[in-house]
């Protein structure tokens, strides 16, 4: 696979890279990011953390605001952030351009529905091609771990917890924790995959969590963040792990919003957490 550097600039001893390339999965042109730390090299491959951003965001909001790279550079982890959507002009939108559907908002699933199943299949492009791509053209090794924010925070639980065997571990912040019981992802679950709530089952964290985890998951959630109630519900996640037994820790962060004030605030200890496994 073809990829074109379109930027790149040094960091923390190491370097962010900007690419973009042609996606088969998405049937449109992506843009990635990675940060590759300083002792990457084809003798000393270094594992990944992917990073799934949230609502609205690119592979840019994550790179640009959670100062992570210093971090990672110690840990000598590389971190590959993607965007959030399929992208370009003939990609279906929102019919009123919301924010909470369509591009910029893909819900890392596979949509099965006309017209939204031609380019929108987030779930293959981060499990099967992106990864493919990174281990293809850079120093890391397969060791692998997810984490992301919101939509992406879901993106990163369900990913996870569905590719067990893929990664060693998972982490997330503020995330939607159970689509099926909030306005954000019964809407676009209903859009993406139809009126079949079984199939919604597939892409909801909390459902997913009642059968089974053998992979330790971190979740950060900002006590004043505006979305909790409504949207975010991690209580769904701390009952569906009672459940089952998984090992899941939610932190609740008094004061704490939903911004990358938080992120940026508890990025150093996520890393830290997923370096325990991938370095192991």
């Amino acid at each position: 696979m073809t990829i074109e550097n379109i930027s790149q600039a040094k960091v923390a001893g190491g370097w962010h890279k900007q690419y973009t390339h042609t996606s088969s999965a998405l049937n449109c042109d992506m843009r990635f990011a990675i940060f590759l730390p300083a002792n990457a090299s084809e003798t000393n491959p270094v594992p990944v953390l992917y990073w799934l951003s949230g609502l609205t965001c690119t592979d840019e909001n994550f790179m640009q605001k959670a100062g992570a790279f210093k971090k990672a550079a110690e840990l000598g982890i590389a971190i590959v952030a993607m965007d959030t959507s399929p992208r370009g002009e003939d990609v279906a939108d929102d019919a009123e351009g919301a924010y909470d559907f369509g591009l910029g908002a893909g819900f890392y699933l596979n949509a099965t529905q006309a017209p939204w199943n031609r380019h929108y299949h987030m779930y293959d492009y981060v499990t099967k091609e992106l990864p493919s791509l990174i281990e293809e053209h850079f120093p890391v090794s397969d060791k692998k771990s997810i984490s992301g924010h919101s939509m992406g925070g879901h993106g990163a639980i369900t990913i996870g917890l569905k590719n067990q065997d893929m990664y060693q571990s998972i982490s997330a912040f503020s995330p939607i924790a159970s689509p099926i019981n909030c306005p954000w992802g019964q809407k676009a679950l209903g859009l993406y995959l139809g009126d079949n709530k079984e199939a919604w089952l597939e892409y909801d964290s909390a459902e997913l969590l009642k059968k089974d985890s053998k992979l330790p998951i971190l979740v950060d959630q900002g006590e004043a963040d505006g979305f909790l109630e409504e949207q975010l519900k991690p209580e769904y996640l701390l009952s569906s792990a009672e459940q089952s037994g998984a090992d899941v820790e939610v932190r609740m962060q008094p004061g704490y919003d939903h911004s990358y004030f938080f992120i940026s605030t508890f990025i150093d200890e996520h890393l830290e957490f997923h370096a325990a496994y991938l370095n192991k």
